[in-house]
């Protein structure tokens, strides 16, 4: 039982990070890292912007992803 429980939220864990991971936008940034562009407001509040929100929840994910993988190889 408890064995089917956790393939089923590994199952979602794996859906959900594979979603958001394809939602974010690449690091590239081409010829504006050049001319100092990377360094503007909008990179400064980034933590607060959805992309900043999409990274924190693809590092609880992540780690989540790591905590029941474990515990089914557990199991």
């Amino acid at each position: 039982m408890l064995n089917t429980i956790l393939s089923v939220v590994f199952i979602l864990i794996c859906v959900v990070l594979t979603v958001i991971v394809l939602m974010q936008e690449g690091k590239d940034q081409g010829l504006g890292a050049i001319g100092g562009i990377a360094d503007s407001y909008w990179g400064k509040i980034r933590g607060r912007s959805v992309e900043g929100t999409l990274e924190r929840v693809t590092k609880i994910l992540a780690a989540l992803f790591l905590i029941v993988a474990f515990i089914l190889n557990l199991v």
